[in-house]
């Protein structure tokens, strides 16, 4: 790759590349270190963006505390930054234009991809957005290097009046307006979002462009406090044991229609499937690693005929609608960050949203 900052045979650069760029990398179990590493080489038909903001997903939070993939690897999926190289090919982006970038596009031809099940497509399953070593993102480097596929599809354009901070919530939108979507959330259903974390309440404000009528529950009362903020009617603590009889209460001895679970602990998707009514949805979101288990009574699907649902990343085809409600500002997404790590600090951050507080709700890493 040319680090000349001109054009120089293929490939178009914005002022010099560096040679190399700092990046937190992941080495071991719970252990990020801000190290020295190459800028990505940038082929035919890639292009290259230096990293602005890189939201902090609960994804990364499995992958690096449970060890759920082998380092060395460079994460961060929520990436939004400024184009400044382009590979020979490359004619839908220019140098210096504002995007963020998608880590996975699927293939679109193939078997699930014509079902709409694009997260189990072959080719979406390939990271496509990378700074260096195994392809995971990247955006906790200073550069990434989106893939030719990503290029092409999977790079949206910002708008001089959207920072980056709120771009990086474009990805997590995309992947919530998919499973509200799943769950069919209607207008008027009572729905209970289980969870008032960050993911929690990107539901609250997806679910509530929807029209239902949305109820939460977290242990913590400043959680619940912002949950009323956004848009619940009602907020309940799951620790007293009354959140069932109080969802029944309110729905006139049914349950909830549907139940958005935002928590990954196998007792609370139990209770949510009490807390559905008969025939009711239940949406599993976080509980998404390799190793849970979850046991629940047989009867709540085999009688009562609640559905399970499951909904895991994003999905290409709702990708301009997803980014329309931040782009277009239809939700307050900026309300829920409550932290900013510079990189040189991101063990920090890591750490942070691994064990949040209180306070501590969307966690934000930015390159300055």
């Amino acid at each position: 790759m040319s680090r000349t900052g001109t054009t120089l045979g293929a490939l178009k650069t914005l002022g010099p590349i560096p040679q190399t760029m700092r990046a937190g990398v992941y080495r071991e179990k719970g252990i990020v270190r801000v190290e020295e590493v190459p800028v990505p080489e940038v082929a035919d038909g890639e292009v290259l963006i230096k990293v602005a903001a890189c939201g902090i997903c609960g994804t990364d939070i499995k992958k690096i505390y449970h060890a759920y993939v082998p380092p060395p690897q460079i994460l961060g999926h929520e990436v939004a930054g400024t184009v400044v190289a382009t590979g020979r090919g490359v004619t839908k982006w220019k140098l210096g234009d504002r995007v963020m970038s998608f880590h996975h596009i699927p293939c679109g031809q193939c078997f699930y991809c014509e079902r709409r099940l694009f997260s189990q497509c072959k080719q979406y399953k390939t990271t496509g957005l990378t700074g260096g070593f195994i392809p995971n993102g990247g955006g906790f480097g200073e550069y990434v290097k989106a893939m030719r596929w990503v290029a092409e599809r999977g790079i949206v354009a910002l708008p001089n009046n959207v920072s980056f901070e709120e771009a990086t919530f474009i990805e997590p939108i995309n992947t919530i307006l998919k499973a509200v979507q799943k769950a069919r959330v209607l207008a008027g259903e009572s729905v209970l979002i289980a969870g008032c974390g960050p993911i929690g309440l990107q539901f609250l404000m997806v679910a509530k462009l929807q029209g239902a009528k949305l109820f939460t529950s977290d242990p913590l009362s400043v959680r619940r406090a912002k949950s009323m903020s956004l848009g619940a009617l009602e907020s309940f603590n799951p620790s007293d044991g009354k959140l069932v009889e109080q969802i029944r209460a309110r729905t006139e001895g049914r349950g909830a229609d549907a139940v958005l679970v935002a928590v990954a602990h196998p007792s609370v998707v139990v209770e949510a499937l009490a807390a559905a009514r008969p025939g009711g949805r239940v949406l599993l979101f976080a509980a998404n690693d390799p190793v849970t288990r979850i046991e629940f009574p047989a009867a709540a699907v085999g009688i009562d005929e609640k559905e399970i649902l499951g909904s895991y990343s994003a999905a290409v085809d709702i990708q301009e609608a997803g980014a329309d409600l931040v782009l277009k500002k239809k939700l307050p997404v900026m309300d829920i960050v409550t932290h900013r790590f510079p990189l040189a600090r991101i063990q920090e951050g890591l750490d942070l949203a691994a064990k949040p507080t209180a306070e501590s709700l969307k966690i934000l890493v930015t390159h300055t």
